[in-house]
């Protein structure tokens, strides 16, 4: 329960602080024997505020809980 409240206080830090996820993924669009072409495509996942106090305030009621 603790290690699960620690990942959950992080996670709703990160979202309240960020806003959100965001990552880069490459793509092959063309791979015709020694030519390849490649595209970096960005994306993300947006996290609410809301969202990300709440997993804080979990994060921290499972690590209170988990000491006694």
């Amino acid at each position: 329960m603790r290690i699960v409240g620690i990942v959950l206080i992080v996670l709703g830090l990160a979202g309240v602080l960020y806003g959100g996820f965001s990552w880069t993924r490459q793509k092959t669009v063309l791979d015709a024997g020694p030519i390849s072409v490649k595209t970096d495509k960005h994306e993300s996942l947006p996290v609410p505020p809301i969202v990300g106090l709440v997993c804080v305030v979990g994060g921290i009621a499972l690590m209170v809980a988990s000491k006694r």
